[in-house]
């Protein structure tokens, strides 16, 4: 990555004599031919350029710690995903101008000392994350089956293969009865993205809470996402789903994720309208509302808004019982230890 980035060539020469044959429709793909205006993000080299500008100059100061929220996710991320997916972007020049910005911040005598640290510490984070895009991707080069079978093979029995009918609808639809996760599902069918750790919490309420296989879910959300990418995408779902064997069990809680990431419910109400006058201290578990309450907010717990799927407390119990389970099970420790020689992180002695 150090190396200078290659110059466009002068010219490209055509393929001739190319039969390209019927290209497949977007009703032939299940895709509506009208996509949300949300959805659309404009492609191209002078696009994608132009987002790497204004985040490394504009956008990108805090970077680290307004990545996490879907209110501050949107401007304050890269935005480039959708373009290294596409190809209209390489890692190569990303990494280029990045540690160009860097060396000029570091050189920089900016008035507000703190300013340039929050901008050092923002573009150094988003340099860890092109790190682990590469290292996810390298791995699904090392197994390509990666897309269909665990990781770990001590999970092949774990979840039943085929999902539960109405809880993986529910979880498609934004219809659980958990305000942020189907705040997130809805806006994802509109806009084709999340910030990642929206993308975690909702794999791991599918996972854990649904007790759902993540093949089916990685394949209903790898049609949803513009920037899906096949090895960071199914290398992150093996991960959430705990069927690597090396990752720690990361089980979000849906209600707290609320009050960390969208407390005023700002953006629970902008997908879930059914929600616009719940009460703030309500925002994240509606169903707690009393009758009278209800009746006053407009939302009527199982007529407008769903009530729980699952109940938290049981789903969460239940899943962690399972997966420690798992790994005391006779042999899983050793399938463990093979998964990290292939496939575990060697940067500073971490495991990935």
């Amino acid at each position: 990555m150090n190396e200078p980035v290659y110059p466009a060539p002068k010219q490209v020469s055509g393929v001739s004599e190319f039969q390209h044959g019927n290209l497949a429709t977007t009703g032939d793909l299940g895709l509506s031919s009208v996509p949300s205006p949300d959805r659309i993000q404009v492609g191209g080299e002078p696009e994608a350029l132009e987002l790497l500008k204004s985040f490394l100059r504009q956008r990108g100061c805090g970077y680290h710690r307004r990545m996490s929220s879907p209110l501050t996710a949107w401007e304050s991320c890269s935005r480039l995903s959708t373009h290294l997916a596409w190809g209209t972007i390489s890692v190569a020049q990303i990494y280029a101008a990045l540690m160009k910005r860097m060396q000029e911040l570091r050189r920089s005598r900016m008035a507000n000392p703190q300013k340039r640290k929050e901008w050092l510490d923002s573009l150094k984070a988003y340099g860890e994350r092109l790190h682990w895009h590469c290292h996810f991707m390298q791995k699904l080069e090392d197994q390509p089956d990666l897309e269909t079978v665990n990781m770990h093979r001590g999970c092949d029995n774990l979840r039943p293969i085929e999902p539960d009918a109405e809880k993986f609808a529910a979880w498609k639809d934004g219809q659980t009865g958990y305000p942020l996760v189907d705040a997130c599902m809805r806006s994802v069918r509109e806009t084709g993205w999340l910030t990642f750790r929206m993308r975690a919490m909702v794999v791991s309420f599918a996972s854990y809470h649904l007790w759902l296989d993540w093949r089916p879910t990685s394949l209903h959300l790898a049609k949803m996402f513009t920037d899906y990418e096949p090895g960071i995408h199914y290398n992150q779902f093996q991960m959430q789903a705990g069927t690597t064997g090396i990752s720690s069990l990361r089980i979000y809680n849906p209600i707290k994720q609320v009050h960390d990431q969208d407390p005023q419910g700002t953006y629970i109400r902008e997908w879930v309208p059914e929600l616009a006058n719940v009460p703030n201290e309500h925002i994240a578990e509606p169903h707690r509302m009393t009758p009278d309450e209800q009746q006053q907010s407009g939302c009527i717990i199982g007529t407008d808004y769903p009530a729980p799927i699952v109940e938290h407390a049981k789903a969460y119990a239940a899943a962690q019982s399972k997966m420690k389970r798992l790994r005391r099970a006779t042999g899983s420790r050793s399938e463990a230890k093979s998964v990290f020689r292939k496939h575990g992180s060697r940067r500073r002695g971490r495991r990935s």
